[in-house]
């Protein structure tokens, strides 16, 4: 009977420290995967940033773009206008020279 009841109460140990370990490798594997969820979340936001900065790149390429496509129109209209005068003013000298 002793013995019966000290293998009984040594089984009992026994599956108490196995539920024990289990429980602690459970736990550790829960707080890994929270681990990784957290840094999921963390990467995910920092892709969201970039992803927000890249558009106002974006954005500012834009604008600059069309400033020099202004800035283009308006140097070929005053180039226009150049050759417009220089033309005039030959026109100009040639007529005072037949004079």
């Amino acid at each position: 009977m002793k013995k019966t009841a000290l293998r009984a109460s040594g089984l009992v140990v026994l599956l108490a420290m196995a539920a024990g370990c289990a429980t602690t490798g459970l736990d550790d594997v829960k707080a890994t995967a929270d681990r990784a969820a957290a840094d999921a979340a963390a990467a995910a936001s920092a892709a969201e940033a970039a992803r927000a900065s890249a558009d106002r790149a974006g954005q500012a390429a834009a604008a600059a773009q069309s400033t020099a496509d202004q800035a283009l129109s308006a140097a070929t209209e005053a180039q226009a206008c150049c050759e417009a005068n220089r033309e005039s003013m030959e026109r100009m000298f040639k007529k005072s020279m037949s004079k």
